[in-house]
């Protein structure tokens, strides 16, 4: 580990040919997608806010002239949104070589709920990736050597997955809720390479964290007056790395020839708190095979999505 190169976004491969979809339109979401775009990948960005996203698209083509990118509405709090949206992807595209699940909201105060009644960490910034993965599964396994890319957190080292609570009902705490959903994205994406090289879809699915980066993720979820957010704007600017460097172990899974399905990345620095990417340090409780193949029935049934029937649907 003490040899990983050193990585930076100027080491980014050509992606002229390869098509990506990003979820989350701000913060790293929108460094990811003008990093893709200046290497010349086609990008969809997707997001629930419609004016912000079609403002971050203007924005990345005043900066890259070139690039070919496009917004799409896609609120992962809700599942209908989220098959209306691969229904979309499925109907006009032929492939997609790239799907990057990284949109996210963070320890709002009081419990909140998705559309269809999921504790909204959970929902978001889990469930609807998982179903959305799913969705987008016959075009993934159509591209070329396709990647998942998940957002997992530092968070998820105290996390643990509630099967007795998983929504928080009986007893909310905002920051365990946000734990759980990062520890979700991490099993799930540990998962996904396992059943991938077990039934040969042809998938590499990569989990990443960004360590600790200036985004709206905590203004946007406990508030600008929360603690929290406090914290983060006094003490942002001096301990937080910039959401572009947040964005490099995301880069890194996305595109290196390097990265390995099933090896966690984030930044290689102190805590992995930031620093340029390297393979980043699992939790034990993520680890257990049961436990995830657990998660995995328990999400099908919550998000009405099948894999198997949808990869045994498909004709390739």
């Amino acid at each position: 580990m003490n040899h990983f190169p050193k990585w930076t976004a100027k080491d980014i491969p050509k992606q002229s040919g390869r098509s990506a979809v990003i979820t989350g339109t701000g913060g790293l979401g929108y460094e990811t997608a003008l990093e893709l775009a200046k290497h010349g990948a086609e990008v969809i960005l997707a997001g629930r806010d419609k004016s912000k996203g079609e403002g971050a698209v203007k924005q990345i083509r005043n900066t890259v002239s070139s690039a070919n990118i496009r917004f799409e509405e896609l609120d992962l709090a809700s599942l209908a949104s989220v098959q209306a949206f691969g229904e979309r992807m499925n109907k006009e595209r032929q492939r997609l070589d790239l799907l990057i699940n990284n949109a996210g909201v963070m320890t709002p105060p009081t419990r909140k709920a998705t559309k269809d009644g999921f504790e909204l960490q959970f929902g978001t910034n889990y469930l609807g990736h998982f179903a959305l993965t799913a969705h987008l599964m016959p075009l993934l396994r159509k591209g070329t050597k396709p990647r998942v890319v998940h957002l997992s957190s530092i968070a998820h080292r105290k996390g643990a997955i509630h099967f007795d609570d998983l929504q928080f009902e009986r007893r909310y705490h905002a920051m365990e809720a946000y734990s759980q959903s990062k520890m979700a994205m991490l099993m799930f994406a540990l998962e996904l390479q396992r059943r991938s090289d077990a039934s040969g879809w042809g998938v590499t699915s990569i989990p990443v964290h960004p360590g600790i980066s200036r985004t709206e993720l905590i203004l946007n979820g406990a508030g600008p007056s929360s603690p929290a957010g406090i914290v983060r704007r006094t003490l942002g600017p001096i301990f937080f790395q910039p959401a572009a460097q947040g964005a490099l172990p995301t880069l890194f899974a996305a595109t290196s020839p390097q990265a390995k399905g099933g090896t966690y990345y984030g930044p290689g620095g102190f805590s992995e708190l930031r620093g340029l990417p390297k393979p980043g340090k699992i939790a034990p409780q993520a680890l257990n095979p049961a436990v995830a193949s657990r998660l995995w029935e328990v999400s099908e049934q919550l998000t009405h999505v099948a894999f198997d029937q949808i990869a045994s649907n498909m004709h390739l």
